[in-house]
C-alpha cells in the first residue's frame, strides 16, 4: 500500500504545477491532478514554491483550508469515481453532478461524505465505512 508522507504530497502537486506550467510531460496521475489544481486558482500561490509549500502550518486554529489536503481529495474522489470504488460511486457522483450542474461542486459535496467518513473510523477505531459513504453521497444527490 502506498503511503506518502505529508512532504511527499506537498511536493507532487506542487511539480505537478510547476511541470504544467513548463508546459512538461506530466504522468496519468499529475494529469488528474493538474485538472483540479486548474480550478482552484487561489492555491497558486501556495503551490509555486516548494520550500514553502513544506514549511507551511494549515493547523486548524489558524481557519486557513489546507490547498494540500484539498485537492488530495479531489484526486482520490476522481480515482474512486474511475474505478467505481465502492461500488455505485461513479452513478451517484454522475447523478450529484446532473443535479448540481457542476462536477467540482459534486466533489465538493462527496468530500464531505469522504471526511466525515474517516472521521467516524478515526472516532470509533473501526475500518471506513464504505456502505455509509456511499449513503451518504446518494442522499446529497437525491436532494
Amino acid at each position: 500500500m502506498f503511503n506518502p508522507s505529508q512532504h511527499d504530497v506537498r511536493r507532487f502537486f506542487c511539480e505537478a504545477y510547476r511541470k504544467d506550467g513548463a508546459r512538461e510531460i506530466l504522468t496519468p496521475l499529475e494529469a488528474v491532478a493538474r485538472d483540479w489544481i486548474v480550478q482552484h486558482p487561489e492555491y497558486a500561490g501556495d503551490l509555486g514554491d516548494v520550500e514553502q509549500a513544506l514549511a507551511a502550518d494549515y493547523g486548524v486554529e489558524r481557519g486557513q483550508a489546507n490547498p494540500f489536503l484539498h485537492l488530495s481529495m479531489h484526486v482520490s474522489i476522481a480515482e474512486q469515481i474511475s474505478i467505481d470504488q465502492p461500488p455505485g460511486i461513479r452513478e451517484a457522483a454522475r447523478a450529484l453532478t446532473q443535479r448540481l450542474g457542476s462536477e467540482h461542486e459534486a466533489h465538493h459535496e462527496i468530500m464531505e461524505c469522504l471526511g466525515q467518513m474517516i472521521w467516524n473510523s478515526q472516532r470509533s477505531g473501526l475500518p471506513p465505512d464504505g456502505a455509509a459513504y456511499l449513503e451518504c453521497v446518494r442522499t446529497r444527490a437525491g436532494r
